[in-house]
């Protein structure tokens, strides 16, 4: 994949619109003399998914029309253009300029670059492939990034028109999160390092809730308490596993495994 960025830096902005992720075709673009058509014809290459093209509209009307309203808007759909052609590292970067020269720009106000750095952590996150280890088991450094960008954004932006986007990636950064989670501390119980599953399954419990594994978790910290020698805490872990998911299957087993604990402070 060639990046827009060098692209236009070189003069090669010819090739093909497919070469950076985009639809195929011609990157061919008819500059106008005014800065509104040629942000305009920026938009529609745009929604064509034709990235270069695009890119050629923005970069033009950033270097001829300099001090028009057009150019700082050219500067995010730059951004855009990378993000599409899925340069997520350097859309974060021109996202990220973006929001540091423009602060009180509308698009950063209503926090719509701030949401876009987040989706380009989202979308780099590690795939499933059969042939390689599951995602849950690899560096998850991007997840992080990603929840962390999500988090930011919904506590600046509590009227943001984006807000429901954010909170439907974050549910899924979570889960994706709560799998490495629960991975580590199934890992650490299968080699005899409770400890390790102890503050692992607390870590999923406290930062991911009610994304599926709660009574499983709840269920296995018990066990890792009670091989770590602290019953009361086993206890109270299996009582709030009773109380909160009574209908579980794990409820009867923890209503037998606490009756089954030695009485008194551990």
């Amino acid at each position: 994949m060639f990046s827009i960025r060098l692209l236009l830096a070189l003069g090669l902005v010819a090739l093909p619109v497919a070469a950076c992720g985009g639809k195929s075709g011609d990157a061919a673009v008819d500059y106008s003399v005014s800065a509104q058509k040629n942000y305009e014809r920026g938009l529609e290459k745009l929604g064509d998914k034709q990235w270069v093209a695009a890119a050629k509209y923005f970069a033009f009307i950033k270097s001829r029309f300099p001090y028009s309203k057009y150019a700082v808007l050219a500067e995010l759909r730059l951004a855009d253009a990378e993000f599409g052609a899925e340069q997520y590292l350097e859309a974060v970067d021109s996202y990220k300029m973006f929001i540091k020269f423009h602060p009180t720009h509308e698009m950063v106000a209503n926090g719509y670059a701030s949401l876009r750095i987040a989706e380009a952590y989202y979308e780099m996150l590690p795939g499933d492939y059969w042939i390689l280890p599951p995602s849950y088991e690899k560096d998850q450094s991007s997840v992080e990034d990603a929840e962390t960008e999500l988090r930011s954004f919904l506590k600046k932006h509590k009227d943001s028109p984006f807000r429901k986007k954010a909170e439907t990636l974050l549910a899924k950064v979570g889960k994706r999160l709560a799998d490495h989670e629960w991975y580590v501390a199934r890992f650490y119980w299968d080699k005899g390092k409770y400890m390790g599953t102890v503050l692992r399954l607390r870590r999923l419990l406290e930062r991911h809730p009610g994304v599926g594994y709660d009574v499983e978790a709840l269920w296995l910290l018990g066990r890792a308490y009670v091989k770590v020698g602290m019953p009361d805490r086993a206890r109270e872990t299996w009582n709030e596993l009773v109380t909160k998911h009574p209908q579980s299957g794990k409820a009867a087993e923890a209503r037998g495994a606490i009756a089954s604990l030695p009485k008194g402070k551990s």
